[in-house]
């Protein structure tokens, strides 16, 4: 039986864009400018803004710059899936900082992805990966890779 492909969250990346890739999707004030991830869809969280600015949903950056990273040896709480009966395995997290936008994007590394692959100023471009696969359903979330694969 073919699985059923569903997003963690919906709204927050689109499989295919305009150019055919991944990306994440925000939305953006129309009065301030200001780009927000995870997406706002009732009002402008800038303090700043003047108000009453639509609110626009615009894909990000499909590549940005290693601002920070760790690996993760807790097992992380829902939505992620993990046995307890299974020995766990450590984690990459990535947070990339998307220059066109102004913000830092947090999300795990693709497979095989590890602290030693990384340095702060590193290209990385989103891309999609799995969270988790059940007997019906794969989950869907985004991860982060080197440009030009790991070494």
């Amino acid at each position: 039986m073919e699985r059923t492909r569903t997003p963690v969250v919906q709204g927050w990346f689109t499989e295919a864009d305009a150019e055919g890739g991944f990306r994440l999707l925000g939305t953006r004030c129309s009065a301030c400018t200001a780009v927000f991830f995870p997406r706002e869809d009732a009002h402008c969280r800038n303090p700043h803004c003047p108000g009453g600015g639509e609110l626009a949903e615009v894909p990000l950056s499909p590549r940005g710059r290693v601002w920070s990273y760790t690996d993760g040896r807790y097992r992380p709480p829902a939505p992620y899936v993990s046995d307890p009966a299974v020995p766990w395995d450590p984690y990459t997290l990535v947070a990339v900082e998307l220059e066109a936008e102004g913000m830092v994007v947090l999300g795990q590394g693709a497979p095989g992805v590890t602290v030693a692959d990384l340095a702060v100023g590193m290209e990385v471009e989103v891309v999609g990966g799995v969270l988790h696969e059940d007997a019906t359903t794969t989950w869907l979330t985004w991860q982060f890779k080197p440009v030009g694969g790991v070494a």
